[in-house]
């Protein structure tokens, strides 16, 4: 085989993979933030918030901050310097998709104002009669829901509202 061939042959097998691993990366490729329309985490919602003042606030586009691929907006500078110091103790658990809906292995859209902080961690459910449902096995349900997860980045989920 002429050196010419083989460098063709190294090219095409090359080239091959690159493509194989990239139709497997967007088969399993999902949004791991819950975002609206706007691209906005939470809709909006101030995710320091939940935990400063125990309640829903709105986010202000003044105190915008990129992270996970998701605009997060807050409700002053100083909520906003809390989450870029460390982001992960704020975003909410499955990156705000309902809680209940993760445990059952499938997404659905969270409700901002369906939350509950649960040993420190933040979680949506779709709306207020579904956060009870969640509520009523709410450990074996946070359990479920964390193995769920794992799963989602290897196969994706399907999304149902």
């Amino acid at each position: 085989m002429k050196l010419c061939d083989r460098k063709f042959l190294y090219l095409a097998v090359f080239v091959g993979i690159a493509i194989s691993l990239a139709a497997c990366a967007k088969a399993t490729d999902f949004a791991a933030i819950d975002k609206d329309v706007e691209g906005s985490a939470l809709k909006g919602f101030d995710a320091v918030a939940y935990f400063a003042v125990e309640n829903a606030v709105k986010g202000r586009p003044e105190y915008e901050y990129v992270w996970n691929g998701a605009k997060w907006l807050f409700s002053s500078e100083e909520n906003l310097q809390k989450f870029r110091q460390n982001p992960e103790a704020y975003a909410p658990q499955f990156g705000g998709y309902c809680s209940y809906a993760v445990s059952r292995g499938y997404t659905a859209d969270g409700d901002p104002n369906a939350w509950k902080i649960v040993d420190g961690k933040l979680y949506l459910n779709y709306n207020l009669e579904v956060k009870e449902m969640w509520e009523k096995d709410q450990q074996q349900n946070i359990k479920k829901g964390e193995e769920n997860w794992n799963g989602f980045k290897v196969k994706k989920p399907q999304h149902k509202g």
